[in-house]
């Protein structure tokens, strides 16, 4: 007796809806033992995630805060798996934006509010781009592995932006640590509320709303879903499959890219070591339980800002060290993984009943 996966012909439209919920609830459930480990209840340990990050304004704020740049990176790296373009680079795509929005707001020395933000979009739009688009030039001319590429590529950015501010781009001013000058408020987004929440914020949102229509509603963005989910067809109708890859690289750089800009613009107001703590890897979990969908995207978004911001409550309230979040964060990834194979595959024992 052993253990085989089957194709399944087909699953139901109820299963492959509720399977990334169920995997999430499962990872949660695990994460529980963890909780217990290290000596928290894990029922209190969630009620006070969720009174944290929404049982106030401040608290609803702050997951707002962290929703926008993860709504940005997600939305970057959703579009790349649309064509079946594993972009793993966001977080370094994040340190080039941000790194390209820093260098217009330190020194172009533009005064006007409305072109210096725009001139820093631009920077961040392309710098982010071009970062993924290397990986997606490789691709298309030599079919080198993207994840490998983009991968490799955010050590490359984050080490980059840590020489850029213990260096040259380093305050005098700054008591040693590594972090560049303030910028000019021209360069800043504005404050609500009289929280943190920034105009960046908003801007994530009318991407998302941007992206759903260039998806759904463009001659491209059918393209898009038809190379990726069969090449040779695409192929064969005619579709210029290499130039699609780069530029849905590029595109998808480009938006991770726009996340830097709007932390650096709306909340920190300098370039600094750490400016993500690991959005972009984040990213790959809301694309992956969001399947692609901006409006999903969005809401996945939120409900990862609810985990980051409660994560910091526990290590107040426990003091339990940050790897708790990312260790939740990884058991969410690999239920949904494990879930992704089950709605493609049904495992039996051979001569068996079906399992699944």
């Amino acid at each position: 007796m052993r253990l085989i996966a089957e194709k399944r012909e087909n699953s139901s439209r109820l299963f492959r809806f509720s399977a990334p919920f169920v995997s999430v609830l499962i990872a949660l459930f695990v994460a529980g033992f963890l909780l217990i480990f290290a000596g928290v209840n894990p029922g209190e340990a969630y009620v006070e995630i969720f009174r944290e990050a929404l049982g106030s304004s401040y608290g609803l704020s702050e997951t707002l805060v962290k929703t926008t740049p993860l709504i940005f990176a997600g939305l970057g790296v959703s579009l790349a798996f649309r064509m079946q373009i594993w972009n793993i680079g966001a977080e370094g795509q994040i340190y080039m934006g941000a790194m390209g929005a820093s260098w217009v707001a330190l020194f172009s020395g533009i005064q006007n509010h409305w072109i210096m933000l725009a001139a820093m979009f631009s920077a961040a739009f392309c710098c982010g781009g071009l970062w993924a688009g290397v990986a997606g030039f490789l691709r298309a001319k030599w079919r080198v592995n993207e994840v490998i590429i983009t991968l490799l590529m955010n050590y490359i950015a984050i080490l980059w932006v840590d020489y850029l501010v213990y260096g040259p781009w380093k305050d005098p001013k700054g008591f040693n640590f590594p972090l560049t000058a303030q910028f000019s408020d021209a360069a800043r987004f504005s404050e609500y509320f009289d929280t943190r929440l920034h105009s960046g914020f908003f801007l994530a949102l009318f991407c998302a709303l941007l992206i759903y229509l260039f998806m759904e509603r463009t001659i491209w963005g059918y393209e898009i879903k038809v190379i990726g989910s069969n090449p040779k067809a695409a192929q064969y109708a005619g579709m210029k499959t290499g130039m699609a890859i780069f530029l849905v690289l590029f595109l998808s750089g480009a938006i991770a890219g726009i996340a830097g800009f709007s932390e650096v613009a709306g909340l920190q107001h300098r370039l600094q070591h750490g400016i993500s703590p690991g959005y972009g890897y984040t990213a790959i979990i809301i694309a992956w339980l969001a399947k692609r969908s901006a409006l999903g995207v969005v809401i996945v978004s939120f409900l990862m800002g609810v985990l980051l911001v409660g994560g910091d409550s526990l290590q107040i309230s426990w003091q339990l060290p940050v790897a708790f979040v990312y260790a939740f964060q990884g058991l969410i990834l690999f239920f949904l993984l494990a879930s992704d194979f089950f709605i493609q595959y049904r495992v039996r024992l051979k001569g068996g009943r079906a399992n699944g």
